[in-house]
C-alpha cells in the first residue's frame, strides 16, 4: 500500500500555538514527527489533517 501525504495542522489547547506540517498517511495513521508543542504539551493538542 502506498503512503499518502496530507497536511497537518496542529493547535495547542494550552498556548494556542499553531502548527502546519506535511506529514504521511500509513494505514490510517498520519506520521509528522512532531512530538510536542514548545510550551512542552505532548497531549492536550486538536489535530486536522488535509489531503495534498
Amino acid at each position: 500500500m502506498l503512503s499518502q501525504r496530507v497536511k497537518v495542522i496542529i493547535r495547542c489547547n494550552k498556548c494556542n500555538e499553531k502548527f502546519i506540517l506535511r506529514g504521511r498517511k500509513e494505514r490510517g495513521r498520519v506520521d509528522t514527527g512532531f512530538r510536542m508543542c514548545i510550551c512542552s504539551n505532548a497531549d492536550d493538542l486538536m489535530i486536522e489533517e488535509e489531503n495534498l
